[in-house]
């Protein structure tokens, strides 16, 4: 395995009619590593998956995959696609279909591999409109696995699925990428991308605001949280040093999301010697990721 990223796009402008959809992007996806994309309705997640895996071309700039043109048909044999909206024949058993889409391929996984990935052995002869949502999610995975890819993209790949699915979802994808494959996951369930990914790249219109570590992507929002019972306005909290966002939390007062807790919460004490009740933790993924994407305006991407 080499060090040569798998994809990237350069520069890359993409617009659907007069609508911009992805202004002057700039993503490289290194081998080996888990790469969530996360980013309100709209952002440009879709489009940029859509560039990728050769759907669309730019509009301007370079989109490559494993080095060359994402439309050619080596490149393209080499991804695994697990689109949040698929179907398939519910006729068919879980085995049938595996058999068929191992069969587009030339070198394709061996079946008990990718049951076991999946967590299938045991619904190996159910016939896919017997399965539950999230059993099917687990087939569709299951089929995006069969070319043996050297590169991944799940699409909100875990809706539907219970918390033991999940977790064992998880499993299956923390094999994949120990065993030197990539993945860009796309996905609303912010604790999802937490777990899994070693690099978040968020998107707001169209542009990417962040690209780090979860770690830093939290620290770069609002590094910590302070929870307490004040008499202060929002506008007098607003104004303490670090204070970057103010939600009411009843019946337990204020959260202030901060960049300082430190110097917020001298600062509060100075101004409210009554302020009690005082929590300081780390901030969430999840607060981070609204505060990155707040001043998202309500127009049209795909």
């Amino acid at each position: 395995m080499t060090n040569e990223p798998v994809a990237s796009l350069q520069d890359v402008t993409h617009r659907y009619g007069a609508v911009e959809a992805l202004s002057q992007v700039n993503l490289t996806l290194p081998p080996g590593q888990v790469t969530a994309l996360l980013g309100p309705n709209g952002a440009g997640k879709t489009t940029i998956v859509r560039l990728l895996t050769g759907l669309a071309r730019p509009s301007a700039g370079t989109a490559t995959l494993f080095g060359g043109n994402p439309q050619d048909v080596a490149a393209r044999r080499q991804l695994g696609v697990m689109l949040q909206v698929a179907r398939v024949p519910e006729v068919l058993t879980v085995r049938e279909h595996i058999d068929l889409f191992s069969s587009y391929y030339p070198a394709p996984l061996a079946m008990p591999t990718v049951l076991e990935i999946a967590g299938l052995e045991s619904l190996a002869e159910r016939r896919y409109g017997q399965l539950s949502g999230g059993e099917k999610q687990r087939t569709l995975f299951a089929l995006a696995l069969c070319g043996n890819p050297r590169l991944l993209f799940l699409d909100e790949p875990t809706v539907g699925m219970d918390v033991e699915s999940r977790r064992r979802f998880w499993g299956g994808v923390r094999s994949l990428v120990a065993a030197g494959r990539s993945i860009l996951l796309t996905t609303h369930y912010l604790e999802e991308a937490d777990a899994l990914a070693s690099r978040i790249v968020v998107l707001n219109r169209g542009r990417i605001v962040a690209d780090g570590t979860p770690a830093s992507i939290k620290q770069q929002a609002a590094g910590r949280q302070v929870q307490c019972q004040t008499r202060l306005s929002h506008e007098d909290l607003l104004a303490l040093p670090g204070v970057q966002r103010v939600e009411d939390e009843p019946p337990y007062g204020v959260r202030l999301l901060t960049s300082d807790a430190d110097q917020t919460v001298r600062a509060l004490l100075r101004h409210d010697e009554t302020a009690c009740n005082l929590d300081v933790r780390s901030v969430g993924l999840e607060d981070a990721f609204l505060a990155l994407t707040s001043n998202a305006d309500d127009g049209k991407r795909h």
